[in-house]
């Protein structure tokens, strides 16, 4: 009898274990897309959407929660690129000059942890990318010593960062052997292995903005700027003007597109020469913000309505192996990947400015396609930011720029 009782009392036990298992599971632990978002009429606050990017959910493309800033809407710009592992995620105002640490590790209550503005002597930060040990490398795109009492400087520094906000380190982009340069970080690659940083030099003021034309080579270890050099302007001499989003290749090389929609490839960066060469051109101005997945390159390219996916197994001459279009009223720009599902997620402007797309891309094709079940309420793929009455309290039509998946 005692052990009929006992295995009994393991039957009981064992029955509640997948209930305690689901009882124990985190807060929020599905999978969402953030979209760093601003008042189309700069008259609310910049605010962070949570989205459900479960495509096997009954809600996916439904808006799950938005946590707001107390930063009235300037210039909704940039956020990091992938969710970094500490789900601590960085994104910036850029005419406000202030940029928002958020804690994501339970995605459904989202929270604020910190925010700063000028750091290490510059101003106006631009792009972040995760370093090894886990701190933010940013871009600030100008220094305050500017030719004239207080105006910007035409040159500005690479700043790190840690997930609290706070500054650990800087380094100006000034060159004495480029004295009359416009020298503003845009954006940034990291090679650990090679010791070396490389970053684009693009301002985003208006007095400055067609003059980029350059890159620079950094040491990691000590931030220290090794080289500044000119793109390649390559046979029909714009498609290097106004470099802006770097990418490293599956070859090493670095990839870089130009506002012009060139695609610069920059190369023998283990040794004291690199050397970039114009590789392609996509039709039109203001390509946007790419991605690299594999061997293939995603460009936003505005011209089209759409975007361009090219072969770069060989980085020397790349190939067209693909393109979609989304819609006329569609001016695409952040591309942001997502690998647990194999997705796109795309912003833009123009008349779909308050829209956001997700796709679908064949890794071994390089095909893309409109993922149609992440619709909004009337059936239409994408999620709709206009006219709405958002959860923080605020209703209005959102403009999404920044887009990342959680991991």
């Amino acid at each position: 009898m005692p052990r009929l009782f006992l295995i009994i009392a393991l039957l009981l036990c064992s029955s509640h274990l997948p209930l305690k298992s689901q009882e124990q599971k985190p807060a929020g632990s599905g999978h969402y897309l953030f979209a760093w978002t601003g008042d189309v009429a700069n008259k609310g606050n910049d605010f962070l959407a949570v989205i459900n990017a479960d495509p096997s959910s009954a809600s996916y493309g439904h808006l799950v929660t938005t946590i707001v800033t107390d930063q009235q809407t300037k210039l909704i710009h940039h956020t990091e690129y992938t969710m970094p592992a500490s789900g601590m995620l960085f994104a910036n105002d850029h005419n406000a000059g202030r940029t928002f640490v958020f804690d994501l590790r339970d995605p459904v209550h989202p929270r604020i942890a910190a925010s700063f503005t000028d750091m290490g002597g510059f101003m106006h930060p631009h792009s972040f990318l995760r370093l090894p040990n886990g701190h933010v490398l940013a871009t600030f795109q100008h220094s305050h010593n500017g030719p004239s009492e207080g105006q910007m400087g035409v040159s500005g520094g690479l700043v790190e960062i840690d997930d609290q906000g706070k500054l650990i380190r800087a380094s100006s982009s000034a060159d004495a052997a480029f004295p009359r340069a416009v020298l503003t970080p845009y954006n940034l690659v990291v090679l650990p292995e090679l010791d070396r940083v490389v970053s684009t030099n693009t301002s985003m003021d208006y007095l400055y903005n067609s003059r980029g034309l350059t890159y620079q080579i950094w040491r990691l270890s000590d931030l220290k700027l090794l080289k500044t050099d000119y793109f390649d302007p390559g046979e029909n001499r714009y498609g290097q003007i106004d470099p802006q989003e770097a990418r490293l290749g599956p070859d090493g090389s670095v990839f870089v597109a130009t506002a012009t929609c060139g695609i610069e490839r920059i190369t023998q960066l283990n040794t004291d020469t690199p050397t970039s060469t114009l590789v392609y051109t996509f039709p039109g101005p203001l390509c946007g913000v790419l991605t690299v997945v594999g061997h293939f390159l995603i460009q936003p390219v505005p011209y089209t309505h759409g975007l361009i996916v090219l072969d770069i197994a060989n980085g020397a001459k790349p190939v067209e192996v693909s393109r979609l279009k989304i819609s006329d009223a569609f001016y695409p720009h952040w591309t942001s990947y997502d690998p647990k599902t194999q997705r796109i997620a795309i912003t833009g402007g123009g008349k779909e400015e308050g829209r956001l797309y997700v796709l679908r891309l064949d890794p071994k094709t390089g095909a893309l396609s409109m993922d149609d079940a992440f619709h909004d309420a009337e059936g239409r793929p994408g999620f709709d930011f206009a006219d709405r009455e958002w959860p923080h309290g605020w209703k209005g039509s959102g403009s999404p720029h920044g887009a990342v998946f959680s991991r």
